[in-house]
């Protein structure tokens, strides 16, 4: 049985159009989750809205939305006001533009969906924007609303159908200069880069989110069957934290050998030092040379 369709809709591009539907891509329905117990009886609790000035228990038909103008001044919005705020592409993607994927910064991306036609009558004109997607090799980008927001949607194909990541606005992102101004430019010598580098090609590999493992999941997981099972659990030492002094040329070499660089990695080592020390003779010849001219 198919799942239940999150949207409904039409995609349109210029004059062609076609029914379809959206789907979540992604769900935490396999997350371990805890609830809020008492410890007493056992029992779950419910919570409760408190108004903040008077203590007293807010019902279901006394809460409202409002906008806080200034500090503890708020002008509240009615459902049916909100219903009021119409956007054009309420049900409607329509495709503006194509970009070249490469373009789209990742900080932008945000919750995927899959977009697939809806009823055997949209196959053909669905089909048609696809294929011809495939062909441009670009990325659609269009407005949808979703949640009584309009957003950004980067539309691309995703075999028999078509993968919708809703973007953020430029306002959503925080500037990085606020977190990487302060970062300083040290010299670092070439040799330690040459090392660096051939770290990254040991460990060269492909992406395959089919090795992910939730390491803490499956954690959580056995610590509850444990627990049900009325096992002790035992609770693990303090890790000691590693001092802050270290040499990096040395960290980058004991990598090296801990990573099965072997002796390719020992004769790369060997090279980049024998570099370093023949610029050093060099630099020490010509400078015997001037001094004797």
């Amino acid at each position: 049985m198919a799942p239940r369709a999150y949207w409904k809709g039409t995609l349109k591009l210029s004059l062609v159009s076609c029914p379809v539907v959206l789907y979540p891509a992604s769900t935490a329905a396999e997350k371990t989750r805890f609830h809020l117990i008492n410890r007493e009886t056992g029992n779950r609790l419910k919570q409760q809205m408190i108004d903040s000035e008077t203590g007293d228990v807010v019902e279901s038909d006394q809460k409202g939305r409002g906008y806080e103008l200034r500090k503890g001044k708020y002008v509240e919005i009615e459902p049916e006001e909100l219903e009021a705020v119409q956007i054009e592409s309420n049900h409607t993607i329509d495709i503006e533009s194509f970009v070249p994927s490469e373009e789209i910064d990742q900080r932008y991306l945000n919750h995927p969906y899959y977009i697939a036609p809806d009823g055997k009558a949209a196959v053909d004109a669905f089909a048609v924007i696809r294929d011809a997607m495939k062909d441009q090799d670009r990325v659609a980008l269009a407005k949808i609303v979703l949640t009584n927001r309009e957003h950004v949607m980067a539309i691309e194909p995703l075999g028999k159908g078509l993968l919708g990541t809703t973007l953020r606005y430029p306002y959503e992102l925080r500037d990085e200069d606020q977190f990487f101004g302060d970062i300083k430019s040290p010299k670092i010598s070439k040799d330690m880069v040459d090392l660096a580098g051939h770290i990254l090609h040991t460990k060269a590999a492909h992406f395959d989110p089919g090795k992910f493992k939730d390491e803490y999941e499956d954690a959580l997981k056995a610590l509850v069957k444990r627990k049900a099972s009325g096992k002790k659990i035992e609770l693990p030492e303090p890790e000691e934290r590693p001092s802050n002094v270290v040499s990096l040329m040395d960290a980058l070499k004991q990598s090296l050998k801990g990573r099965g660089g072997g002796k390719s990695a020992k004769s790369h080592a060997r090279r980049a030092t024998g570099r370093h020390r023949g610029a050093k003779k060099a630099h020490r010849s010509t400078a015997r040379h001037r001094k004797a001219s």
